[in-house]
């Protein structure tokens, strides 16, 4: 599995990933998780699919088999913020306001959403290898950019993993369950630092990273 990183000036470059992106998330959140979000027959894609979201996708044998989108908590797009920020002000049906605490606005903390692992992958260690090579894609680019720490609305199980894979994960809100698809889901915080195995394999320069309890003396 390889990992492959852009935004909207870089899609042409590889090939039909973006799209096949699209009709995986149409897969997974609409064909099996009856979640009410944009789509056709092949594809889901919604508001915050714009020129400011960045991207990081998994590849195997040229196929995408995952990948999430990203972009900083100061991002707009007509009249749009991002995901979490939109819910806090009411403005997304399932998701209630009371989820993000206070509402962030801040070029070191960056939103993830729209993760997703295709059913393809079977074993365990395949949709774990599969997971850390989406974040690790996820925290270089929030990194490159300033990004101290990372937010996502997202499972308490996904939260276990993370944490297992050696990312730093707490929760910084309360539940609450989905009315879609009955599942348990948090806004999680970590800071903007590579998975155990990364850094194993190298060492890039140090950031200064700020504990996700801090995240709340920056909102606004």
């Amino acid at each position: 599995m390889e990992n492959i990183t852009f935004k909207f000036a870089d899609l042409h470059r590889h090939g039909p990933a973006f799209y096949d992106f699209l009709r995986l998330r149409k897969e997974v959140f609409v064909d099996e998780l009856g979640w009410d979000v944009p789509h056709d027959d092949e594809v889901e894609m919604d508001q915050y699919d714009t020129p400011v979201a960045h991207y990081s996708l998994v590849l195997s044998g040229g196929a995408v088999v995952g990948g999430a989108r990203a972009m900083s908590t100061e991002a707009i797009w007509g009249p749009n913020t991002y995901m979490l920020r939109d819910a806090h002000r009411g403005k997304l049906e399932h998701i209630p306001p009371t989820v993000l605490p206070d509402e962030i606005a801040s070029p070191q903390v960056w939103e993830c959403t729209r993760l997703v692992i295709s059913s393809r992958l079977t074993t365990n260690d395949e949709r774990r290898t599969c997971l850390r090579l989406i974040v690790d894609g996820l925290v270089e680019q929030a990194r490159a950019r300033g990004a101290e720490t990372l937010i996502c609305l997202s499972s308490h199980a996904l939260m276990r993993t993370l944490r297992q894979l050696g990312y730093e994960v707490t929760r910084i809100g309360p539940s609450y369950r989905n009315d879609e698809d009955g599942r348990l889901y948090a806004v999680l915080a970590m800071p903007a630092e590579f998975s155990t195995a990364r850094r194993e394999d190298w060492a890039p320069a140090h950031l200064p990273i700020a504990p996700a309890a801090t995240i709340a003396a920056r909102a606004v």
